[in-house]
């Protein structure tokens, strides 16, 4: 069968998913808000059992191809999952499924990926979702999207990656939701738009350390020794979760226009209360020029940083599917080393992450 995954953009709440998880130690600590949806790119496959092994064909650009060829054992894929790199994800998500399940092995020849990899897209939660989605079509494991999530996400923590639990979103395909994170419980909320939303996210063709936002940002948690860590756990704690839930009004009325206020508030108060906690990453330059970009005000209401934000990718609600296309043509003629890709939040329910 084929399988189809697509990524993942966190519209709002970036970093309180993990933060959120700190409430397990500090209760004191705000609940993490994000308001997420599918991208319209993503990662296909055709997937087939294999009596013995796990094994993954990746088709590159040149048309030559990556493989991984492992024995459906425990130790073999812990180990490789621990190692780090691309297969990793694949490798994690299949120990955790032996773990739980009798499964045999399963083949997977990953052939187009239009997504953009280590660009706040949840690359590396899309792989983990099909490959938990493939062993539970393959073997008729009856998982839900949420048990999906699940594995998936015990998947990719197996490996070197240290992601929060939102990421797995794009199990839901298109669909927008929004998630609520207190301690270890997660709640999702799925979210219906009654018109058709547009969007823009450019890959900024920069250079970001998302550990290193991780690791400094982590630092504030989970008990505040200073005015900056102090700051930082108001942003995410109290913050962003009511911008997000403001955010989350607005979409299901479908306002647009509310939406890019909110981004621009979000990305004002982000830069207050975060920057100072990491200077060298969240300064973000490539960033900020490109949302103060005189040339395309016109054409949107709003735009912030993905992600664990920095100079790695930004997103813009636009007017209509007219400046949708505006504004990309002025992004390729001005800045031809950046990569725009179109997003649409469909008024109707569309989960493309399933068999096509």
């Amino acid at each position: 069968m084929k399988i189809f995954v697509p990524g993942r953009l966190c519209l709002f709440g970036e970093h309180t998913d993990w933060a959120g998880g700190y409430r397990s130690q500090n209760p004191q600590l705000g609940q993490g808000y994000t308001l997420l949806v599918g991208t319209n790119q993503g990662i296909y496959a055709d997937v087939k059992p294999h009596p013995t092994n796990l094994i993954i064909k990746t088709i590159l650009p040149d048309g030559s191809y990556q493989n991984l060829d492992l024995p459906m054992h425990q130790e073999t894929l812990l180990k490789q999952a621990q190692k780090g790199g691309f297969f990793s994800y694949a490798a994690g998500v299949a120990y955790q499924i032996l773990n739980h399940y009798p499964v045999a092995g399963l083949e997977v020849v990953n052939y187009l990926t239009d997504l953009p990899i280590k660009k706040g897209l949840s690359s590396s939660a899309a792989i983990c979702v099909l490959i938990a989605r493939a062993f539970n079509q393959i073997y008729n494991l009856n998982l839900s999207r949420r048990q999906e999530m699940e594995f998936a996400y015990l998947g990719e923590i197996t490996t070197p990656s240290q992601c929060g639990r939102m990421d797995q979103a794009c199990a839901f395909g298109n669909q927008p939701i929004a998630m609520i994170f207190d301690g270890n419980d997660t709640q999702v909320i799925e979210l219906k738009v009654p018109k058709d939303l547009y969007f823009v996210i450019v890959d900024l063709a920069a250079d970001k350390n998302t550990q290193v936002i991780l690791k400094q940002l982590n630092q504030c948690y989970p008990f505040a020794k200073n005015e900056l860590q102090r700051n930082v756990q108001t942003f995410l704690g109290k913050i962003s979760p009511t911008i997000t839930q403001a955010a989350i009004s607005a979409l299901q009325t479908g306002d647009a226009e509310k939406l890019g206020i909110l981004m621009k508030q979000a990305q004002a108060d982000f830069d207050q209360y975060l920057i100072p906690a990491c200077r060298e990453e969240l300064t973000a330059p490539v960033l900020h020029q490109l949302l103060n970009y005189p040339p395309i005000q016109d054409y949107i209401y709003g735009g912030k940083g993905v992600g664990s934000q920095g100079d790695g990718t930004a997103q813009f609600i636009v007017n209509n599917i007219e400046s949708q296309a505006q504004m990309i043509d002025i992004i390729n003629r001005n800045f031809p080393q950046m990569q725009c890709l179109k997003l649409t939040i469909y008024s109707q329910k569309i989960n493309p992450s399933t068999n096509i």
